[in-house]
């Protein structure tokens, strides 16, 4: 069980709504010359990243420009250092990553080579005294405890971006796959509280391996909400951690799809 103790800097700023210059041709020549470096057609390279073939066409002849949520999924598959220039084109900076990671500030200051190590999604650890890091999109999304209602939309993927964090590529399995957005409401209290701030693994999926794990969920009427999936014999049920609220047993009649297996969480201080 992740420490419900967890605490961070505040998220780092929102992206800019204009990329930060470059080249057109630079942006699109850059991302076919990975795609071609990982050795994937661009029907593979978009389920990496869940695009479409016909995206990353766009992408590669500069009629798009992804999104900043698939430059950062661009980020982790290049590693270092081309995730930097896609993490810029995203509004993530070198200052963004100290402010959430102020341990890695201090080790860096001890490197004057500057060697970072960043975690290439699908590859093989590097070994590093540097911690490796991964970006994660903030979603302009909100899931809500029981009770409350939580947004509609059952898609994550492809969501509006509000921010991006980074994490230690330990804490993200499946990077391509994380993603995090907020918490309202209070029946997961006092382990998730109000505001607080999920990552979850969108790969994650299947009931069978979930029983006692939390999870985000999408109904249609009650939209986005976490709750944590128990099974008692044959019967799941959605199950708050705070007694004062109700659990939800799903049957025929209580349409809930699994969406995500909550990884770890963050929130301010009180």
């Amino acid at each position: 069980m992740i420490d419900n103790n967890l605490r961070t800097e505040e998220p780092m700023r929102k992206p800019q709504n204009q990329p930060k210059v470059a080249d057109k041709t630079e942006w699109s020549t850059t991302i076919s010359e990975l795609r071609r470096r990982l050795g994937l057609s661009q029907t593979a390279f978009g389920q990496r990243l869940y695009s479409s073939a016909m995206a990353v066409s766009r992408w590669e002849r500069g009629a798009q420009e992804p999104t900043a949520e698939s430059y950062i999924g661009l980020g982790n598959l290049a590693g270092d250092p081309l995730c930097w220039f896609f993490w810029g084109r995203a509004g993530l900076s070198n200052e963004d990553l100290m402010r959430v990671m102020p341990t890695l500030k201090a080790r860096l200051d001890k490197n004057e080579s500057h060697d970072y190590r960043i975690a290439n999604a699908g590859g093989g650890h590097k070994k590093s005294k540097i911690p490796q890091l991964v970006a994660i999109p903030l979603l302009e999304v909100v899931a809500a405890s029981h009770g409350e209602k939580g947004d509609s939309s059952s898609i994550l993927h492809g969501s509006p971006v509000e921010s991006l964090m980074a994490a230690p590529r330990e804490w993200c399995p499946n990077p391509s796959s994380t993603l995090c957005l907020r918490v309202r409401g209070n029946s997961m209290s006092p382990l998730i509280s109000d505001g607080s701030i999920l990552a979850v693994d969108t790969s994650e999926r299947d009931p069978s391996t979930l029983d006692g794990k939390i999870i985000v969920s999408w109904h249609k009427k009650m939209g986005l909400s976490v709750s944590r999936l128990k099974r008692y014999g044959p019967t799941e049920v959605l199950q708050p951690e705070n007694g004062k609220y109700e659990s939800v047993v799903l049957n025929g009649k209580q349409k809930w799809k699994i969406l995500a297996k909550v990884l770890w969480w963050i929130g301010r201080a009180p």
